[in-house]
Protein backbone atom coordinates (compact mmCIF):
# COMPACT_ATOMS: atom_id res chain seq x y z
CA UNK A 1 0.00 0.00 0.00
CA UNK A 2 1.10 3.21 -1.14
CA UNK A 3 2.35 5.68 2.21
CA UNK A 4 0.52 9.33 1.79
CA UNK A 5 3.21 12.05 2.65
CA UNK A 6 1.71 15.32 3.53
CA UNK A 7 3.52 18.29 3.80
CA UNK A 8 1.95 21.40 5.05
CA UNK A 9 2.28 25.12 6.20
CA UNK A 10 -0.04 27.19 7.97
CA UNK A 11 0.74 30.61 6.08
CA UNK A 12 0.17 34.26 7.63
CA UNK A 13 -2.55 34.89 5.03
CA UNK A 14 -4.00 33.27 2.09
CA UNK A 15 -2.94 35.95 -0.50
CA UNK A 16 0.46 34.08 0.38
CA UNK A 17 1.99 31.15 -0.70
CA UNK A 18 5.03 29.60 0.51
CA UNK A 19 7.35 28.09 -1.51
CA UNK A 20 8.79 25.71 1.43
CA UNK A 21 6.62 22.38 0.65
CA UNK A 22 7.12 22.67 -2.79
CA UNK A 23 10.72 23.37 -2.27
CA UNK A 24 10.69 19.99 -0.22
CA UNK A 25 8.91 18.31 -2.70
CA UNK A 26 11.42 19.10 -5.30
CA UNK A 27 14.08 17.78 -3.47
CA UNK A 28 12.08 14.09 -3.20
CA UNK A 29 11.78 14.27 -7.41
CA UNK A 30 15.36 15.05 -7.24
CA UNK A 31 16.82 12.57 -4.91
CA UNK A 32 13.99 9.82 -4.31
CA UNK A 33 12.27 10.22 -7.25
CA UNK A 34 10.55 6.80 -6.20
CA UNK A 35 8.78 8.61 -3.09
CA UNK A 36 7.68 12.03 -5.34
CA UNK A 37 4.20 10.42 -6.44
CA UNK A 38 3.64 9.79 -2.65
CA UNK A 39 3.97 13.67 -1.63
CA UNK A 40 0.67 15.75 -1.44
CA UNK A 41 0.53 18.91 -0.10
CA UNK A 42 -2.18 20.96 1.89
CA UNK A 43 -1.58 24.56 2.31
CA UNK A 44 -3.73 26.37 4.89
CA UNK A 45 -3.32 29.76 6.79
CA UNK A 46 -3.58 30.51 10.56
CA UNK A 47 -6.65 32.30 10.08
CA UNK A 48 -9.04 28.78 9.43
CA UNK A 49 -10.16 27.11 12.03
CA UNK A 50 -7.70 24.20 13.02
CA UNK A 51 -10.33 21.17 12.73
CA UNK A 52 -10.80 22.62 9.33
CA UNK A 53 -7.04 21.63 8.82
CA UNK A 54 -7.02 18.74 10.43
CA UNK A 55 -10.13 17.46 8.71
CA UNK A 56 -7.88 17.73 5.14
CA UNK A 57 -4.99 16.16 6.32
CA UNK A 58 -6.62 12.94 8.43
CA UNK A 59 -8.71 12.86 4.79
CA UNK A 60 -5.77 11.55 3.34
CA UNK A 61 -4.70 8.65 5.61
CA UNK A 62 -1.31 10.26 5.62
CA UNK A 63 1.71 7.59 6.73
CA UNK A 64 4.10 11.01 7.56
CA UNK A 65 3.48 14.73 8.37
CA UNK A 66 5.68 17.72 7.81
CA UNK A 67 4.96 21.07 8.42
CA UNK A 68 7.26 24.26 7.71
CA UNK A 69 7.46 26.69 10.85
CA UNK A 70 7.83 30.10 11.53
CA UNK A 71 7.67 32.36 14.28
CA UNK A 72 3.68 34.04 13.12
CA UNK A 73 2.55 29.84 12.86
CA UNK A 74 4.41 27.90 15.68
CA UNK A 75 1.81 27.28 17.96
CA UNK A 76 -1.17 26.60 15.42
CA UNK A 77 1.12 24.34 14.40
CA UNK A 78 1.92 22.67 17.14
CA UNK A 79 -1.32 22.85 18.28
CA UNK A 80 -2.41 20.96 15.58
CA UNK A 81 0.28 17.90 15.62
CA UNK A 82 -1.29 17.55 18.78
CA UNK A 83 -4.92 17.40 17.76
CA UNK A 84 -3.40 15.22 14.83
CA UNK A 85 -1.85 12.58 16.93
CA UNK A 86 -4.78 12.26 18.90
CA UNK A 87 -6.75 11.61 15.04
CA UNK A 88 -3.83 9.12 14.20
CA UNK A 89 -1.94 7.98 16.77
CA UNK A 90 0.73 5.96 14.17
CA UNK A 91 1.56 8.85 11.87
CA UNK A 92 4.93 10.19 11.86
CA UNK A 93 5.38 13.78 12.58
CA UNK A 94 8.29 15.67 11.09
CA UNK A 95 8.81 19.80 11.43
CA UNK A 96 11.40 21.80 9.88
CA UNK A 97 11.59 25.42 9.05
CA UNK A 98 13.71 28.35 11.26
CA UNK A 99 11.16 28.72 14.08
CA UNK A 100 12.15 24.68 15.21
CA UNK A 101 15.67 25.07 13.47
CA UNK A 102 17.41 26.40 16.50
CA UNK A 103 15.50 24.97 19.23
CA UNK A 104 15.48 21.44 18.33
CA UNK A 105 15.73 20.27 21.36
CA UNK A 106 13.48 21.71 23.12
CA UNK A 107 10.50 21.29 20.85
CA UNK A 108 11.36 17.49 20.80
CA UNK A 109 12.27 17.49 24.27
CA UNK A 110 8.60 19.43 25.39
CA UNK A 111 6.19 18.05 22.36
CA UNK A 112 5.87 14.59 22.58
CA UNK A 113 3.53 14.25 19.95
CA UNK A 114 6.82 15.81 17.64
CA UNK A 115 8.65 12.53 16.19
CA UNK A 116 11.11 14.04 14.61
CA UNK A 117 12.94 17.86 13.68
CA UNK A 118 15.02 18.56 10.36
CA UNK A 119 17.25 21.38 10.72
CA UNK A 120 18.50 23.92 8.35
CA UNK A 121 17.85 23.48 4.54
CA UNK A 122 15.57 20.30 3.28
CA UNK A 123 15.83 19.87 0.22
CA UNK A 124 18.71 17.02 0.59
CA UNK A 125 18.08 15.66 3.83
CA UNK A 126 14.37 15.02 3.77
CA UNK A 127 14.48 12.66 0.52
CA UNK A 128 17.25 10.97 3.10
CA UNK A 129 14.80 10.91 6.12
CA UNK A 130 11.93 9.60 3.92
CA UNK A 131 13.88 6.92 2.60
CA UNK A 132 14.82 6.19 6.21
CA UNK A 133 11.26 6.31 7.13
CA UNK A 134 9.69 4.27 4.83
CA UNK A 135 12.61 1.62 4.08
CA UNK A 136 12.94 0.83 7.61
CA UNK A 137 9.91 0.27 10.30
CA UNK A 138 7.94 3.15 10.27
CA UNK A 139 6.94 3.05 13.86
CA UNK A 140 10.04 2.29 15.44
CA UNK A 141 12.96 5.27 16.04
CA UNK A 142 15.79 5.48 13.20
CA UNK A 143 18.83 3.29 14.61
CA UNK A 144 22.11 5.04 14.87
CA UNK A 145 23.81 3.91 12.29
CA UNK A 146 20.99 5.11 9.60
CA UNK A 147 20.05 8.49 11.51
CA UNK A 148 23.67 9.99 12.08
CA UNK A 149 23.57 10.00 7.91
CA UNK A 150 21.01 12.51 7.84
CA UNK A 151 22.40 15.72 8.24
CA UNK A 152 20.22 18.19 10.44
CA UNK A 153 17.83 15.28 11.93
CA UNK A 154 16.49 16.00 15.71
CA UNK A 155 14.39 12.90 16.74
CA UNK A 156 14.44 10.27 19.83
CA UNK A 157 16.29 7.03 19.96
CA UNK A 158 15.57 3.28 21.16
CA UNK A 159 16.04 4.30 24.54
CA UNK A 160 14.20 8.19 24.24
CA UNK A 161 17.25 9.51 24.32
CA UNK A 162 17.17 13.02 22.58
CA UNK A 163 19.76 13.21 19.82
CA UNK A 164 20.50 15.82 17.02
CA UNK A 165 23.15 15.57 14.01
CA UNK A 166 24.32 18.77 12.71
CA UNK A 167 22.70 20.04 9.51
CA UNK A 168 24.93 20.99 6.91
CA UNK A 169 24.42 23.02 3.48
CA UNK A 170 23.31 21.15 0.43
CA UNK A 171 26.29 19.52 -1.64
CA UNK A 172 23.86 18.96 -4.40
CA UNK A 173 22.44 21.57 -6.82
CA UNK A 174 19.02 22.93 -4.98
CA UNK A 175 16.19 22.04 -7.23
CA UNK A 176 13.23 24.84 -8.13
CA UNK A 177 10.68 24.47 -6.49
CA UNK A 178 8.54 24.99 -9.50
CA UNK A 179 9.87 21.28 -10.80
CA UNK A 180 7.24 20.20 -7.99
CA UNK A 181 4.15 22.69 -9.24
CA UNK A 182 4.83 25.89 -7.38
CA UNK A 183 3.64 28.15 -10.02
CA UNK A 184 0.72 26.38 -10.44
CA UNK A 185 -0.60 26.81 -7.52
CA UNK A 186 0.23 30.71 -6.76
CA UNK A 187 -3.70 31.68 -7.63
CA UNK A 188 -3.11 35.65 -8.29
CA UNK A 189 -1.44 35.17 -4.56
CA UNK A 190 1.85 36.75 -3.38
CA UNK A 191 4.68 33.95 -4.64
CA UNK A 192 8.48 34.03 -3.56
CA UNK A 193 11.37 33.51 -5.34
CA UNK A 194 14.90 33.08 -4.28
CA UNK A 195 18.00 33.38 -5.95
CA UNK A 196 20.87 32.81 -3.30
CA UNK A 197 20.96 31.12 -0.05
CA UNK A 198 23.03 32.79 3.14
CA UNK A 199 23.70 36.28 4.20
CA UNK A 200 26.77 38.29 4.26
CA UNK A 201 25.71 40.36 7.14
CA UNK A 202 25.90 39.20 10.97
CA UNK A 203 23.41 41.64 12.49
CA UNK A 204 22.67 40.47 16.22
CA UNK A 205 18.90 40.89 16.14
CA UNK A 206 18.48 38.66 12.46
CA UNK A 207 18.72 34.86 11.79
CA UNK A 208 20.48 35.72 9.23
CA UNK A 209 23.45 36.57 11.06
CA UNK A 210 23.92 32.65 11.61
CA UNK A 211 23.62 31.67 8.52
CA UNK A 212 26.49 31.10 5.96
CA UNK A 213 27.65 32.81 3.75
CA UNK A 214 25.86 33.72 0.14
CA UNK A 215 26.03 30.71 -2.23
CA UNK A 216 24.27 32.48 -5.95
CA UNK A 217 22.40 30.33 -7.82
CA UNK A 218 23.10 30.07 -12.20
CA UNK A 219 21.43 32.61 -13.45
CA UNK A 220 20.63 30.06 -16.57
CA UNK A 221 18.20 28.71 -14.37
CA UNK A 222 17.04 31.91 -12.51
CA UNK A 223 15.76 33.57 -15.45
CA UNK A 224 12.87 30.95 -17.28
CA UNK A 225 11.98 30.21 -13.46
CA UNK A 226 10.95 34.37 -13.29
CA UNK A 227 9.43 33.77 -16.13
CA UNK A 228 7.03 30.99 -15.91
CA UNK A 229 6.58 32.44 -12.52
CA UNK A 230 5.81 35.84 -14.24
CA UNK A 231 3.09 34.35 -16.02
CA UNK A 232 1.66 32.15 -13.40
CA UNK A 233 -0.84 34.98 -12.56
CA UNK A 234 1.37 36.27 -9.57
CA UNK A 235 0.61 39.89 -9.34
CA UNK A 236 3.60 40.71 -6.66
CA UNK A 237 6.85 38.07 -6.51
CA UNK A 238 8.92 38.79 -3.85
CA UNK A 239 12.85 37.64 -3.92
CA UNK A 240 13.80 36.30 -0.05
CA UNK A 241 17.32 36.89 -0.57
CA UNK A 242 18.54 38.52 2.66
CA UNK A 243 20.30 41.28 0.98
CA UNK A 244 19.35 41.31 -2.69
CA UNK A 245 21.95 43.80 -3.95
CA UNK A 246 24.99 41.89 -1.72
CA UNK A 247 26.54 41.23 -4.99
CA UNK A 248 26.08 43.88 -7.43
CA UNK A 249 26.74 42.11 -10.24
CA UNK A 250 24.36 39.21 -9.64
CA UNK A 251 21.75 41.59 -8.63
CA UNK A 252 22.28 44.28 -11.34
CA UNK A 253 22.15 40.74 -14.11
CA UNK A 254 18.51 40.25 -12.33
CA UNK A 255 17.44 43.69 -12.79
CA UNK A 256 18.41 43.46 -16.60
CA UNK A 257 16.78 41.06 -17.58
CA UNK A 258 13.45 41.95 -16.09
CA UNK A 259 13.78 45.76 -17.55
CA UNK A 260 14.33 43.66 -21.04
CA UNK A 261 11.75 41.20 -20.46
CA UNK A 262 8.96 43.36 -18.90
CA UNK A 263 6.48 43.83 -21.17
CA UNK A 264 7.33 40.73 -23.37
CA UNK A 265 7.97 37.71 -21.94
CA UNK A 266 7.22 39.22 -18.10
CA UNK A 267 3.94 40.53 -18.45
CA UNK A 268 2.96 44.36 -17.69
CA UNK A 269 1.77 44.91 -14.17
CA UNK A 270 3.37 41.87 -12.31
CA UNK A 271 5.61 43.87 -9.74
CA UNK A 272 8.81 42.48 -8.06
CA UNK A 273 9.91 43.31 -4.38
CA UNK A 274 13.30 43.26 -3.10
CA UNK A 275 15.12 43.68 -0.03
CA UNK A 276 18.05 45.82 -0.33
CA UNK A 277 20.78 47.63 1.79
CA UNK A 278 20.48 51.32 0.84
CA UNK A 279 23.76 52.38 1.66
CA UNK A 280 25.89 50.07 -0.80
CA UNK A 281 23.78 51.25 -3.79
CA UNK A 282 25.80 51.20 -6.63
CA UNK A 283 25.76 53.65 -9.60
CA UNK A 284 24.55 50.98 -12.00
CA UNK A 285 21.92 49.62 -9.79
CA UNK A 286 20.84 52.94 -9.76
CA UNK A 287 20.79 53.19 -13.82
CA UNK A 288 18.66 50.17 -13.91
CA UNK A 289 15.89 51.11 -11.01
CA UNK A 290 15.20 54.42 -12.29
CA UNK A 291 14.58 52.46 -15.81
CA UNK A 292 11.95 50.70 -14.68
CA UNK A 293 8.20 50.98 -15.50
CA UNK A 294 6.24 52.63 -12.83
CA UNK A 295 5.15 50.00 -10.90
CA UNK A 296 7.31 47.17 -11.64
CA UNK A 297 9.55 47.27 -8.92
CA UNK A 298 9.00 48.01 -5.20
CA UNK A 299 11.83 48.04 -2.43
CA UNK A 300 12.17 47.57 1.29
CA UNK A 301 14.87 49.55 2.88
CA UNK A 302 15.53 48.57 6.34
CA UNK A 303 17.02 51.50 8.19
CA UNK A 304 16.56 49.99 11.81
CA UNK A 305 17.47 52.78 13.62
CA UNK A 306 19.51 55.81 12.81
CA UNK A 307 21.59 55.96 16.35
CA UNK A 308 25.11 55.44 14.89
CA UNK A 309 25.95 53.60 18.35
CA UNK A 310 22.81 51.16 18.15
CA UNK A 311 24.30 49.92 14.80
CA UNK A 312 27.53 49.52 15.88
CA UNK A 313 25.98 47.36 18.81
CA UNK A 314 24.03 45.02 16.67
CA UNK A 315 26.77 44.74 14.16
CA UNK A 316 25.06 46.71 11.25
CA UNK A 317 27.77 48.74 9.66
CA UNK A 318 25.98 51.56 7.96
CA UNK A 319 26.93 55.05 6.73
CA UNK A 320 23.65 56.29 7.38
CA UNK A 321 24.20 59.80 5.54
CA UNK A 322 24.86 57.93 2.57
CA UNK A 323 21.80 55.80 3.46
CA UNK A 324 19.81 58.78 3.68
CA UNK A 325 21.24 59.89 0.59
CA UNK A 326 20.83 56.97 -1.70
CA UNK A 327 16.61 56.34 -0.14
CA UNK A 328 15.79 60.19 -0.76
CA UNK A 329 17.25 59.19 -4.61
CA UNK A 330 15.38 55.93 -5.11
CA UNK A 331 12.16 57.94 -3.88
CA UNK A 332 12.56 61.11 -5.80
CA UNK A 333 12.67 58.56 -9.28
CA UNK A 334 8.88 58.49 -8.61
CA UNK A 335 8.41 54.80 -10.23
CA UNK A 336 9.17 52.50 -7.29
CA UNK A 337 7.06 51.77 -4.11
CA UNK A 338 9.51 52.16 -1.40
CA UNK A 339 9.46 51.00 1.83
CA UNK A 340 11.76 51.55 4.84
CA UNK A 341 11.78 49.98 8.18
CA UNK A 342 12.85 51.05 11.87
CA UNK A 343 13.13 48.33 14.90
CA UNK A 344 12.14 49.48 18.05
CA UNK A 345 14.09 47.86 21.40
CA UNK A 346 17.84 47.90 20.01
CA UNK A 347 20.45 48.22 22.27
CA UNK A 348 20.97 51.97 23.03
CA UNK A 349 18.15 53.28 21.57
CA UNK A 350 16.25 55.19 24.22
CA UNK A 351 12.68 57.12 23.44
CA UNK A 352 14.48 60.50 22.87
CA UNK A 353 16.84 58.29 20.37
CA UNK A 354 14.25 56.47 18.52
CA UNK A 355 11.95 59.93 17.86
CA UNK A 356 14.75 61.20 16.52
CA UNK A 357 15.10 57.90 14.20
CA UNK A 358 11.07 58.27 13.19
CA UNK A 359 11.17 61.99 12.37
CA UNK A 360 14.08 61.07 10.41
CA UNK A 361 13.23 58.08 8.52
CA UNK A 362 9.27 59.89 8.02
CA UNK A 363 11.19 62.60 6.35
CA UNK A 364 12.01 60.93 3.58
CA UNK A 365 8.82 60.34 2.48
CA UNK A 366 9.08 57.15 1.38
CA UNK A 367 5.70 55.31 0.05
CA UNK A 368 5.62 52.84 3.55
CA UNK A 369 7.94 53.56 7.16
CA UNK A 370 7.12 50.24 9.34
CA UNK A 371 7.39 50.58 12.80
CA UNK A 372 8.53 47.17 13.95
CA UNK A 373 9.43 46.19 17.41
CA UNK A 374 12.28 43.66 18.07
CA UNK A 375 11.87 39.76 18.10
CA UNK A 376 14.35 37.49 20.16
CA UNK A 377 14.37 34.96 17.79
CA UNK A 378 15.71 31.33 18.60
CA UNK A 379 19.43 31.63 17.01
CA UNK A 380 19.86 35.25 16.84
CA UNK A 381 22.74 36.44 18.68
CA UNK A 382 20.36 38.98 21.02
CA UNK A 383 18.86 36.21 22.20
CA UNK A 384 21.87 33.95 22.37
CA UNK A 385 23.98 36.41 24.46
CA UNK A 386 21.74 37.87 27.36
CA UNK A 387 23.98 39.76 29.35
CA UNK A 388 25.63 41.63 25.95
CA UNK A 389 21.84 42.67 25.27
CA UNK A 390 19.37 42.63 28.60
CA UNK A 391 15.94 42.88 28.10
CA UNK A 392 12.21 41.63 28.60
CA UNK A 393 10.20 40.02 25.84
CA UNK A 394 7.48 37.61 25.82
CA UNK A 395 8.53 34.04 25.67
CA UNK A 396 5.98 33.04 23.54
CA UNK A 397 6.11 33.58 19.80
CA UNK A 398 6.85 36.03 18.17
CA UNK A 399 9.08 36.82 21.30
CA UNK A 400 8.57 40.24 20.84
CA UNK A 401 10.12 42.64 23.19
CA UNK A 402 8.33 44.25 26.56
CA UNK A 403 11.15 46.59 27.78
CA UNK A 404 15.11 47.27 27.49
CA UNK A 405 17.28 49.08 29.85
CA UNK A 406 16.90 52.06 27.16
CA UNK A 407 12.75 51.61 27.10
CA UNK A 408 10.21 51.29 29.46
CA UNK A 409 7.28 49.51 29.82
CA UNK A 410 5.34 52.76 29.25
CA UNK A 411 7.58 53.54 26.51
CA UNK A 412 7.05 50.69 24.36
CA UNK A 413 3.25 51.27 24.66
CA UNK A 414 3.58 54.58 23.39
CA UNK A 415 5.50 53.12 20.40
CA UNK A 416 2.70 50.18 20.69
CA UNK A 417 0.24 53.64 20.00
CA UNK A 418 1.86 55.51 17.03
CA UNK A 419 2.74 52.54 15.53
CA UNK A 420 -0.96 51.96 14.95
CA UNK A 421 -1.94 55.41 14.32
CA UNK A 422 0.75 55.63 11.25
CA UNK A 423 -0.30 52.51 9.85
CA UNK A 424 -3.77 53.33 9.84
CA UNK A 425 -2.86 57.36 8.71
CA UNK A 426 0.36 57.03 6.84
CA UNK A 427 1.19 54.13 5.42
CA UNK A 428 -2.56 53.28 4.59
CA UNK A 429 -2.37 55.91 1.67
CA UNK A 430 -5.15 57.16 2.74
CA UNK A 431 -4.37 60.68 4.28
CA UNK A 432 -1.12 62.23 2.67
CA UNK A 433 -2.05 65.53 1.38
CA UNK A 434 -3.96 65.86 4.61
CA UNK A 435 -0.74 65.05 6.98
CA UNK A 436 1.36 66.93 4.82
CA UNK A 437 -0.54 70.21 5.12
CA UNK A 438 -0.90 69.34 9.38
CA UNK A 439 2.30 68.68 9.72
CA UNK A 440 3.78 71.55 7.80
CA UNK A 441 1.35 74.32 9.16
CA UNK A 442 1.23 73.19 12.72
CA UNK A 443 4.90 72.78 12.60
CA UNK A 444 4.90 69.64 15.56
CA UNK A 445 7.19 66.78 14.06
CA UNK A 446 5.93 63.60 13.30
CA UNK A 447 6.41 61.49 15.80
CA UNK A 448 4.57 63.90 18.13
CA UNK A 449 1.66 64.17 15.82
CA UNK A 450 1.20 60.53 15.49
CA UNK A 451 1.62 59.78 19.28
CA UNK A 452 -0.45 62.66 20.39
CA UNK A 453 -3.08 61.19 17.92
CA UNK A 454 -2.50 57.68 19.19
CA UNK A 455 -2.94 58.70 22.88
CA UNK A 456 -6.36 60.26 22.41
CA UNK A 457 -7.82 57.96 19.99
CA UNK A 458 -6.43 54.72 21.04
CA UNK A 459 -5.83 51.60 19.14
CA UNK A 460 -9.26 52.72 16.91
CA UNK A 461 -10.11 48.92 16.25
CA UNK A 462 -13.30 47.99 14.54
CA UNK A 463 -13.91 51.60 13.94
CA UNK A 464 -15.11 52.55 10.33
CA UNK A 465 -13.15 54.31 7.94
CA UNK A 466 -15.90 56.88 7.86
CA UNK A 467 -15.66 57.37 11.78
CA UNK A 468 -11.96 57.11 11.60
CA UNK A 469 -12.11 60.24 9.00
CA UNK A 470 -13.90 62.24 11.42
CA UNK A 471 -11.53 61.70 14.58
CA UNK A 472 -8.47 62.47 12.20
CA UNK A 473 -10.50 65.82 11.35
CA UNK A 474 -11.45 66.63 14.91
CA UNK A 475 -7.77 66.14 16.20
CA UNK A 476 -6.41 68.09 13.48
CA UNK A 477 -7.84 70.91 13.69
CA UNK A 478 -7.27 71.33 17.34
CA UNK A 479 -3.66 71.99 16.16
CA UNK A 480 -2.28 75.02 15.49
CA UNK A 481 -2.64 77.24 12.68
CA UNK A 482 -4.84 74.56 10.61
CA UNK A 483 -7.97 76.07 9.31
CA UNK A 484 -10.78 73.72 9.52
CA UNK A 485 -12.18 74.53 6.00
CA UNK A 486 -8.96 73.90 4.29
CA UNK A 487 -8.38 70.24 6.40
CA UNK A 488 -11.79 69.39 5.30
CA UNK A 489 -10.82 70.42 1.50
CA UNK A 490 -8.10 68.07 1.76
CA UNK A 491 -9.96 65.33 3.54
CA UNK A 492 -12.22 65.08 0.87
CA UNK A 493 -9.37 65.14 -1.73
CA UNK A 494 -7.54 62.04 0.32
CA UNK A 495 -10.36 60.13 0.23
CA UNK A 496 -11.62 60.56 -3.36
CA UNK A 497 -8.33 59.91 -4.29
CA UNK A 498 -8.27 56.26 -2.26
CA UNK A 499 -11.83 55.31 -1.93
CA UNK A 500 -13.64 53.81 -5.07
CA UNK A 501 -16.68 54.36 -3.68
CA UNK A 502 -16.45 57.67 -4.23
CA UNK A 503 -19.08 58.56 -1.15
CA UNK A 504 -18.66 61.52 0.88
CA UNK A 505 -18.66 60.64 4.35
CA UNK A 506 -20.89 62.03 6.59
CA UNK A 507 -18.12 64.35 8.34
CA UNK A 508 -16.96 65.86 5.30
CA UNK A 509 -20.14 66.24 3.51
CA UNK A 510 -22.65 69.43 2.85
CA UNK A 511 -25.80 69.60 1.05
CA UNK A 512 -24.53 72.22 -2.02
CA UNK A 513 -27.43 73.57 -4.55
CA UNK A 514 -24.60 74.17 -7.12
CA UNK A 515 -23.87 70.37 -7.36
CA UNK A 516 -26.24 69.84 -9.73
CA UNK A 517 -24.83 72.27 -12.02
CA UNK A 518 -21.34 70.74 -11.72
CA UNK A 519 -22.72 67.06 -12.27
CA UNK A 520 -24.32 68.38 -15.03
CA UNK A 521 -21.58 70.16 -16.74
CA UNK A 522 -19.19 67.53 -16.35
CA UNK A 523 -21.38 65.26 -17.79
CA UNK A 524 -21.81 67.11 -20.94
CA UNK A 525 -18.24 68.69 -21.45
CA UNK A 526 -16.45 66.61 -24.22
CA UNK A 527 -12.94 66.70 -21.57
CA UNK A 528 -15.15 65.47 -18.97
CA UNK A 529 -17.47 63.34 -19.55
CA UNK A 530 -17.36 60.28 -17.67
CA UNK A 531 -16.67 56.54 -19.28
CA UNK A 532 -19.90 54.49 -19.69
CA UNK A 533 -19.80 52.47 -16.22
CA UNK A 534 -17.33 53.83 -14.54
CA UNK A 535 -18.32 55.24 -11.08
CA UNK A 536 -17.17 59.02 -10.52
CA UNK A 537 -16.70 60.63 -6.84
CA UNK A 538 -17.27 64.49 -7.21
CA UNK A 539 -16.73 66.98 -4.32
CA UNK A 540 -16.66 71.38 -4.72
CA UNK A 541 -14.35 72.48 -2.72
CA UNK A 542 -14.72 75.61 -0.80
CA UNK A 543 -11.58 76.62 -0.31
CA UNK A 544 -9.82 76.50 -3.60
CA UNK A 545 -13.53 77.45 -4.71
CA UNK A 546 -12.81 74.32 -7.11
CA UNK A 547 -14.24 71.11 -8.13
CA UNK A 548 -12.70 68.06 -8.33
CA UNK A 549 -13.24 64.56 -9.40
CA UNK A 550 -12.24 60.93 -9.70
CA UNK A 551 -13.05 58.04 -11.89
CA UNK A 552 -12.43 54.91 -11.00
CA UNK A 553 -10.67 53.60 -13.80
CA UNK A 554 -7.76 50.75 -12.62
CA UNK A 555 -5.98 52.14 -15.86
CA UNK A 556 -6.02 55.65 -13.92
CA UNK A 557 -4.88 54.68 -10.82
CA UNK A 558 -1.02 55.24 -9.85
CA UNK A 559 0.90 51.62 -9.01
CA UNK A 560 3.07 53.28 -6.60
CA UNK A 561 0.88 55.91 -4.59
CA UNK A 562 -1.83 53.35 -5.09
CA UNK A 563 -3.60 56.35 -5.44
CA UNK A 564 -6.85 57.61 -8.61
CA UNK A 565 -6.11 60.11 -10.55
CA UNK A 566 -7.71 63.79 -8.72
CA UNK A 567 -8.81 65.83 -11.65
CA UNK A 568 -9.63 69.75 -10.72
CA UNK A 569 -10.62 72.91 -12.04
CA UNK A 570 -12.08 76.42 -11.05
CA UNK A 571 -16.06 76.16 -9.99
CA UNK A 572 -16.53 79.25 -12.37
CA UNK A 573 -15.70 77.59 -15.43
CA UNK A 574 -19.08 75.64 -14.83
CA UNK A 575 -20.99 78.29 -12.83
CA UNK A 576 -20.30 81.14 -14.93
Amino acid sequence: MEKIIVLSVLNAKYIHASPAPWCLKSGVKKYAPELYNNIKIIECNINQPTEDILEKIIAMSPAIVGFSCYIWNINQTLALCNKLKQHLPNVIIVLGGPEVSYCARDIIKNNLQIDYILTGEGEESFPDFLKAIIFNDINKPLPEQIYKEIPGVCGRDVSNNIYQIEAVAPKKKIPSPLLSGYSDAIHNRIAYFETSRGCPYSCAFCLSGSCDKPRYFNLDTVFPDLIRLANSGAQIIKFVDRTFNANPSHANKILQFILNSYGKEIPKGVCFHFEIAGDILKEETFVLLEQMPIGAVQLEIGIQSFNEKTLAAINRKTNTQVLQTNIQRLIAMGNMHIHIDLIAGLPHEDLNSFINSFNRAYNLKAQMLQLGFLKLLHGSEMRNNPQTFPCDFDKNAPYQVQSTPYLSVEDIRLLHLAEDAINKVYNSGRFHLTIDYVLNTSGISPFEFYSEFAKKTGHGHGVSLDDYTAILQEFCATLPYVEREILRDLLIRDRLSTNPSGRIPKCLYRQDSRMEKVIKWLSNNPDTKPQKGLRRGIAILNSTNTVCWVDYDVNMKNPVTRRWILNEIPLNMILN
